[in-house]
């Protein structure tokens, strides 16, 4: 009953035979080898279009360089007051960027609210250099709080965005997850309404360690190579990497396992909505749900061997939690099984 993250699953069976298999013999080094353009070509055909495809070590890493690759002088990013960047990640995009300040967004349940988004734009005029410049917008898919934009509201960022030179970063450490959700094909939910660059997240969903930047203007990644290695993200053996990533596409696998992610999480959700004593916090799309428990049912859960972890309450909805109450996130992966979830669901009930 591990609810905790999806970053506690391993790596699937395909991947680690990926990995034996071409972990043997000698290939280029530094992204050069015929594996490495093998997997770069296969971005061009999920993205339907060519993109430029930068192999790193960790979603900090991707959102943290990606975000320096569009740094101006006094550059200010705005996201979700809830985003991963501004809230968990110890302050990498800050120091990446060399000093790029993150300006916090409210909105409901993890999605930015456009209007909300304009008035703090509004606060940065132009010409006046005591309050530094925006240099990006970042939208999280799914959002920290599970949900997923509507691909309106990604097109509407795209247009604040461009409108005032920005750049549209989207965070997708579960990216697969959202698309599954939304039926959206990647360029659907990417490039085709106006995201400039992508964090795309793999080691949540099946692989030991990928993620990958994807620049979808190729020339606007000319630089991306010294900005990488400056941030130690250059893997010698970046064929290691590559091949998750032959894996992790090969025949769908991809969208097969954050499927499954997907179902455990619906079986969960079916599960609190027919308890008495517990309750979904609020309605979400993916692998991730928010739940209200009795405490002293959560430490029991916990005594039998649920794990899962607390989560603060949303700055939107301080009255969630009453007297006795825990809110806790759950999280499934593709590594959880019906019996996890059904044992889980026996307690609740």
């Amino acid at each position: 009953m591990i609810f905790a993250s999806d970053n506690w699953s391993g790596a699937h069976p395909a991947v680690n035979a990926a990995l034996a298999r071409h972990g043997e013999g000698m290939a280029e080094a530094y992204g050069a080898s015929d594996l490495d353009k093998k997997v770069e070509a296969r971005f061009n055909d999920i993205f339907e279009r060519e993109v430029a495809v930068f192999f790193v070590g960790t979603g900090t890493a991707a959102n943290s360089l990606a975000l320096a690759s569009v740094k101006r002088p006094g550059g200010v990013v705005l996201c979700h007051r809830e985003a991963h960047i501004l809230e968990d990640e110890c302050g990498a995009p800050e120091f990446f960027t060399h000093g790029a300040r993150m300006a916090a967004v409210d909105g409901p349940n993890g999605l930015i609210d456009p209007q909300n988004l304009l008035h703090e734009l509004a606060r940065f005029k132009p010409g006046r250099v005591h309050a530094g410049q925006p240099m990006a917008i970042s939208i999280s898919q799914p959002s920290e709080a599970g949900t997923v934009y509507s691909t309106d509201a990604i097109e509407r960022f795209a247009a604040i965005a461009h409108d005032r030179g920005l750049t549209l970063h989207m965070d997708g450490a579960r990216f697969a997850n959202a698309l599954v959700a939304t039926g959206l094909t990647p360029a659907e939910m990417t490039w085709k309404r106006g995201v400039d660059i992508l964090s795309f997240g793999a080691t949540k969903n099946g692989c030991w360690c990928a993620e990958a930047i994807v620049v979808f203007d190729p020339a606007k990644a000319e630089q991306f190579p010294y900005i990488r290695k400056r941030g130690a993200q250059l893997f010698s053996k970046t064929r290691f990497v590559a091949a998750q990533f032959m894996a992790y596409f090969d025949g769908g696998l991809w969208l097969d396992l954050a499927g499954h992610a997907n179902r455990m999480a619906d079986q969960l959700r079916q599960a609190l909505a027919e308890s008495n004593a517990a309750r979904e916090a609020w309605e979400t799309n993916c692998n991730e749900i928010f739940a209200v428990l009795p405490s002293d049912l959560a430490a029991r859960m916990r005594e039998a061997g649920a794990v899962f972890y607390d989560w603060n309450k949303p700055h939107a909805m301080p009255d969630l939690v009453g007297e006795g109450e825990t809110l806790v996130r759950l999280v499934t992966s593709w590594s959880n099984s019906d019996d996890d979830v059904a044992q889980f669901a026996s307690f609740l009930r």
